[in-house]
């Protein structure tokens, strides 16, 4: 067999843990915001579809996308996990009003 020498390894010089904190945060963060908008994109198409309700249906399909773009750009949580509590109860009041 032929003679390949002896192996090198490459080792990252400095330690980049905050980087990588950083990114994991923004990781989660963006799956959250992400997660809530799959559920009041659901609410909306419950309170149109099943319900028969487009008009609130479709306002909180855009609100909700509305609520995803401002948690993302502030980095905040709030806006979304209140528009989720909205959605909820928009469906909760198309509910038994029908």
């Amino acid at each position: 067999m032929a003679d390949h020498g002896e192996i090198q390894y490459a080792t990252a010089t400095g330690n980049d843990l905050p980087a990588h904190e950083t990114g994991y945060g923004q990781f989660v963060q963006t799956i959250f915001i992400a997660t809530l908008l799959v559920v009041n994109v659901l609410f909306g198409l419950a309170i149109g579809g099943v319900l028969g309700h487009w008009l609130p249906g479709s306002l909180i399909l855009l609100a909700g996308i509305l609520a995803a773009g401002i948690s993302a750009w502030t980095g905040s949580r709030t806006v979304s996990i209140a528009m989720v509590a909205i959605s909820g109860l928009v469906l909760l009041f198309n509910a038994y009003s029908s």
